[in-house]
């Protein structure tokens, strides 16, 4: 076991470290010049678009909103990666990972509209059920339909086996670690009441989905900001010192002092790309399946409001992750070896005593359930393109059994499974992306022809 750990956590490795946050970071720039610095120009009408609609009752024939469909793509990109994610950046390449976490987010925004524009062109209806996502895109849009179908298989495959399932026994393992830390309850019993929820749920399928999301996922959203403003107004004198220590830090070796480790500018730069890709899932390869459900006039309009996505997740929520981390020290003088959702803890405890421990567990327990669906949906439409609608029920099965085992075990073998496989799910969407690229630069004309 340990030899195969090993063998997976370095080719995980070189391919995050050497190959993926460089590709998606070129993308990124790629699609931002190519597409006329949409996340710039447009962001005001992004807005407009992600939550102008906020309150319709329209109903939707097969689809759903376009707010619902940014509710569940949001509910997978906002998980325990918000609250771990930006600590284990901070920790391991200093306050100037943060800056380069906000370039990751900006980046993304074009990405990841050309990604939603692709899930719309591309998408069908399957039993009265919209579908769409990279499979589908790859297997219609490219030219060269075997290499399209290759390119989907695989993609299809990993994504189920990355996030699905091995990702989804890392969330409910999240969520039964805290529950037990803060309250004492066992983690299978844990394991057991998630299980039942997330079948009742996912029972009903995306329609179901995106309606809990719809609820969940801006509830949550603002208690956490609100949680995280009450921060920034009690430490607010530490303000000005953690911004400038965001900006000195990204571009300056950090020296250290005393007992404190040091960073180097190349940490913070793969630290705050990586994390923050991590985090908002632009270029990945997954939201797309929610965003392609959207009912909405033109595939460019749910493209804005996926850039409205990755602010929510990146730029606001990260943003408000980090802010409690630095502004209390929080990042500083902890024994070796700790980072992650401990050092966000030990934040909220610095800033709420043993409430905040408690509130950061019940925290998790909404970050985590809700990624938890919005993975789950994600394998569901891959499996449809897969095998299509008999196998539903047996993959739900394997899901809500995945879900309950995965609250019982270690949660890193798990993890780095998962990692290889998502690096394993990127690359082919990263490639059908950029050969699709005229498509959502034809589509985006078009919008703007219509829209003079």
């Amino acid at each position: 076991m340990e030899t195969l750990t090993k063998i997976i956590t370095t080719i995980s490795g070189f391919l995050w470290d050497n190959i993926l946050v460089y590709a998606l970071l070129i993308t990124g720039i790629y699609f931002t010049i190519r597409l006329g610095f949409p996340q710039i120009v447009k962001f005001g009408q992004a807005m407009k678009e992600a939550f102008g609609g906020l309150f319709s009752k329209e109903k939707k024939s097969g689809g759903v909103s376009s707010f619902q469909a940014l509710a569940t793509a949001v509910a997978a990109q906002v998980g325990t990666g918000n609250v771990a994610g930006v600590a284990s950046a901070i920790i391991s390449g200093g306050p100037g990972a943060v800056f380069w976490m906000w370039v990751s987010g900006i980046l993304g925004m074009s990405t990841i509209f050309a990604e939603a524009v692709l899930a719309q062109v591309y998408r069908q209806k399957e039993n009265g059920e919209v579908y769409g996502g990279p499979a589908y895109y790859m297997t219609k849009g490219l030219k060269n339909k075997t290499f399209g179908k290759v390119l989907a298989a695989i993609f299809a495959i990993f994504i189920i086996l990355a996030l699905s399932i091995a990702g989804n026994m890392v969330q409910s393992n999240s969520i039964a670690a805290s529950m037990e830390q803060a309250f004492g309850i066992k983690p299978i019993y844990v394991g057991l009441v998630l299980g039942v929820m997330i079948f009742a749920i996912v029972v009903g399928g995306i329609q179901r989905i995106s309606k809990f999301a719809e609820l969940v996922v801006p509830f949550m959203a603002i208690v956490f900001i609100g949680v995280g403003i009450a921060v920034v107004i009690k430490f607010r004198a530490n303000l000005g010192p953690v911004f400038s220590q965001i900006f000195k830090f990204a571009f300056t070796p950090e020296a250290a002092v005393g007992g404190a480790v040091g960073f180097t500018v190349k940490q913070a730069v793969k630290l705050g790309l990586q994390r923050g890709l991590f985090s908002n899932e632009a270029g990945m390869g997954s939201t797309p399946h929610a965003h392609a459900v959207a009912e909405v006039a033109h595939p460019v309009n749910q493209g804005l409001v996926a850039m409205a996505g990755v602010v929510v997740d990146t730029l606001i929520i990260c943003t408000m992750t980090a802010l409690i981390i630095l502004l209390p020290g929080a990042n500083e003088g902890l024994a070796p070896g700790v980072t992650g959702a401990v050092v966000t803890q030990n934040a909220f405890k610095l800033a709420f005593g043993n409430v905040g421990e408690m509130f950061l567990a019940v925290t998790l327990l909404f970050f985590a359930f809700t990624t938890i669906l919005g993975w789950y949906y994600f394998g569901e439409s891959n499996i449809m393109y897969l095998v299509g609608k008999k196998a539903l029920l047996p993959f739900r099965i394997i899901v809500v059994a995945a879900v309950v085992f995965g609250t019982t075990l270690s949660a890193q073998i798990v993890w780095d499974i998962s990692d290889l496989f998502n690096a394993l799910m990127v690359l082919p969407n990263l490639i059908a992306v950029l050969l699709l690229s005229k498509v959502v630069v034809n589509k985006k004309k078009e919008f703007e022809q219509i829209h003079k």
